[in-house]
């Protein structure tokens, strides 16, 4: 898998992301993804499902998809992990710059749902990734 992989898919706005369960099922989740460099990075509640998957296991399943979750393209196997608090920081900031008031808007909305706040996930289709343990 190549850099223009990670162009394609990061230039639309969503992306399946596939996480595990620990029995091996997979969960299919609808999210929004901005590139930056050679990762995608997405933005979720910290207490989310995935976020609690992506602790147990970095092993994800990604491709293009529309906002209902239907696949656009081919399931890639990559490595994802949790950020700190500054790697949340720069996923915030990339998602400010490419989805504008729209993301500000989501932003508000998430605080107020979002018990435990929110967190960035980075996803990389070379390598593993070793998970942020809490």
């Amino acid at each position: 898998m190549s850099q223009a992989t990670i162009d394609r898919i990061g230039q639309g706005k969503y992306l399946s992301l596939t996480t595990f369960k620990r029995d091996g099922t997979g969960v299919p989740t609808p999210v929004w993804v901005a590139a930056e460099g050679d990762r995608l990075l997405v933005w979720t509640q910290a207490d989310s499902g995935k976020a609690k998957r992506l602790r147990n296991s970095g092993h994800v399943l990604i491709a293009p998809c529309d906002s209902r979750g239907r696949l656009r393209g081919e399931q890639v196997p990559a490595a994802a992990q949790l950020l700190d608090q500054s790697g949340t920081a720069e996923v915030e900031r990339a998602f400010l710059q490419k989805f504008g008031l729209t993301f500000r808007a989501f932003r508000i909305l998430g605080k107020s749902r979002a018990k435990a706040g929110h967190v960035g996930v980075e996803i990389r289709l070379n390598g593993a990734a070793e998970n942020t343990r809490d």
